[in-house]
C-alpha cells in the first residue's frame, strides 16, 4: 500500500519535460507562493510580489538547463529584493522553496510536494495580481523589483520564533470563486481550489 501511495506522490508531482502552459504554472505558482507566505510571514504586497517573481520562473523554464540557470538566478536575486534579511535567509536555507523545480526520470518535479502532499491545502487567499498577472516582469530591467519596499515587516515574528511555531499550523483557507480565501484557524482541513479560465499557451 505505501508503495503504492509513493508511485502515485510521484506521478502527481512530475510533469513531461516540455515548457510549461500558462495554466499549469500559474497553478504551481500559486501553489508554492502560498506555502512561502505561510512559512515566510509574508505581507499582502511581499506575497504578490513573490507569486510574480514564481510565476515568471516557471514560464521560464523550457529546458533542463532553465532548472538551475539564468532564470533561477534572475528569481533569486528578485526576491532579493521583496524579502526581508531573515526571510531570504530561510528562503534559502528551505530546499524546496529555494530549488521548487528539479528534474526527474524525463520530466519537471514540483519538490513542494515532498513537503505539502496535500494539493488543495492552503493557507492564504489568491495574492490581488492572481486573475491579471500574465508575467514578463523578468524579461524587463533586472533591477525591476529594486527598491522595492512596500509594507514589508520589520522584523521576525514573536521573536524569532518561527511562523509555523506561532499559532498558525492550523490555519487554512478555502478559495471561492472569486479567488478570495476565508481563513479558519480552528482546525487544518482540505480546500478546493476553484478552476478558472486563464488563457491556453504561455505569455
Amino acid at each position: 500500500m505505501k508503495k503504492i501511495f509513493t508511485l502515485a506522490l510521484m506521478m502527481v508531482m512530475t510533469i513531461s519535460a516540455n515548457a510549461m502552459s500558462y495554466t499549469v504554472a500559474k497553478s504551481e505558482a500559486l501553489f508554492l507562493s502560498d506555502k512561502m507566505a505561510y512559512e515566510l510571514n509574508l505581507t499582502a504586497a511581499q506575497y504578490d510580489a513573490v507569486y510574480e517573481i514564481n510565476l515568471d520562473y516557471l514560464l521560464s523554464v523550457d529546458s533542463r538547463a532553465d532548472v538551475y540557470g539564468p532564470w533561477w538566478n534572475r528569481r533569486n536575486a528578485d526576491l532579493k529584493y521583496v524579502l526581508t534579511p531573515w526571510q531570504y535567509e530561510k528562503f534559502i536555507a528551505v530546499s524546496y522553496f529555494y530549488r521548487p523545480v528539479s528534474w526527474h526520470a524525463g520530466g519537471w518535479r514540483f519538490d513542494i510536494y515532498g513537503h505539502y502532499t496535500d494539493r488543495g491545502l492552503f493557507f492564504k487567499g489568491r495574492p490581488s495580481v492572481f486573475v491579471h498577472y500574465r508575467g514578463g516582469n523578468n524579461r524587463k530591467s533586472d533591477r525591476f523589483y529594486a527598491g522595492w519596499r512596500n509594507d514589508r515587516p520589520v522584523a521576525h515574528p514573536n521573536n524569532d520564533r518561527g511562523w509555523r511555531d506561532a499559532g498558525h499550523a492550523g490555519a487554512t483557507v478555502h478559495h471561492d470563486n472569486r479567488g478570495h480565501g476565508t481563513p479558519n484557524h480552528r482546525t487544518a482541513q482540505n480546500t478546493s481550489r476553484s478552476s478558472g479560465s486563464f488563457g491556453a499557451g504561455r505569455r
